[in-house]
């Protein structure tokens, strides 16, 4: 019981994702095929702290 919001969630949020008509970046996908690595993007609003640690965990899985 009370699967019910969760399933039309889901369901709403899997409609919105289909039918959406976002622009698609064709030269993006085509870097990422082709296994060219992504350009660096600044991202102002963060400070990149996450990237760091994710670094650092990813050094440390090696």
């Amino acid at each position: 019981m009370g699967r019910g919001r969760a399933k039309a969630k889901q369901t709403k949020v899997a409609r919105e994702l289909k039918y959406s008509s976002q622009g698609t970046d064709f030269e993006a996908l085509q870097r990422e095929l082709a296994g060219a690595p992504a350009p660096e993007r600044s991202l102002s609003s963060d400070s990149g702290s996450d990237e760091d640690d994710y670094d650092e965990w990813a050094a440390d899985r090696r």
